[in-house]
């Protein structure tokens, strides 16, 4: 049962990340380019309240020694798709709450 609900929150991570692609894709280039980039942290903004790994090795330890799956995200900075995807993940509280119960790891 546990899967089946992890799957489903994956399956909806996929769904939203699409839907919110083709409105990220749409925004004009020179309007990204001139934001300043802001520092960067393990989350890359998709989370910074949750408790990120900086390499594979440190995620694997932590999930072994916690009980806990690992869930690594690999995504893009210039992809529309990742970006959609960040945006939901970033921003919905359900999966923020769900995304506790993993150990995380963010790779460009």
């Amino acid at each position: 049962a546990m899967e089946k609900s992890y799957m489903s929150v994956f399956l909806l991570l996929i769904v939203i990340s699409c839907t919110l692609a083709k409105d990220v894709g749409k925004k004009d280039t020179k309007e990204t380019t001139a934001k300043p980039k802001l520092p960067q942290t393990l989350s890359r903004g998709w989370g910074d309240q949750l408790i990120w790994t900086q390499t594979y090795e440190e995620a694997l330890f932590r999930a072994k020694h916690s009980n806990k799956p690992l869930m690594i995200i690999h995504h893009l900075e210039d992809c529309p798709h990742s970006q959609a995807l960040k945006k939901a993940f970033a921003e919905h509280k359900d999966i923020q709450k769900l995304a506790e119960k993993f150990i995380l790891l963010n790779l460009v």
